[in-house]
């Protein structure tokens, strides 16, 4: 895959470090082919889940799922997004960044999930969950991307063991309890 910076000069005349770069992505919806949202992260403030409205109405235009646009404007953001294992990576964007390096950045961020749990599909993420908020924190930086290479971020965060994941999934289920306890009060 080309280098971050190779792609910034690329589609961006050396954009690695300037100031409109920095306020690169703000979130990240993961989105299933039927239309779920079963991942969001944000990093700057949270944007509504309404804005991936823009998102429905353009995958409902399209032919075929592959043939979404990959960026798509709206009133006060751009989405911008790729398809991949049936899954949407939809990245919201409040300035003009190059599409480019948004789009190798969730390229690399599915490839992470492919690396790290054998498979980048719905149920490895959601099995995965504590793990899949951990690599995208360390994979961004307030909305830059920072550490995208495989083997540094296997140096911050351990691959999933069978321990790990059963700690993740009583972790998981104990925060959705108190989630469920939390709405219902």
């Amino acid at each position: 895959p080309i280098s971050t910076a190779i792609l910034a000069q690329l589609v961006g005349g050396g954009c690695v470090v300037s100031v409109s770069c920095r306020k690169m992505i703000h979130s990240l919806f993961l989105i299933n082919t039927t239309g779920d949202i079963f991942l969001e992260k944000h990093w700057k403030s949270v944007v509504s889940r309404s804005v991936c409205d823009y998102f429905f109405e353009a995958q409902g235009k399209a032919s075929e799922l592959e043939n979404v646009p990959p960026v798509i404007p709206s009133p006060h953001h751009y989405l911008i997004n790729i398809f991949r294992e049936n899954i949407f990576f939809v990245s919201v964007i409040q300035s003009e960044v190059p599409p480019l390096f948004v789009i190798e950045f969730l390229h690399r961020v599915a490839e992470m999930f492919q690396d790290y749990f054998g498979e980048c599909s719905e149920a490895a993420i959601k099995d995965n969950v504590v793990i899949v908020y951990e690599l995208l924190e360390e994979m961004l930086d307030n909305g830059f991307p920072l550490a995208t290479e495989s083997n540094i971020l296997k140096e911050l965060i351990r691959p999933p063991t069978i321990l790990r994941s059963v700690v993740n999934t009583i972790t998981g289920k104990l925060c959705k309890c108190i989630h469920t306890l939390h709405d219902n009060f």
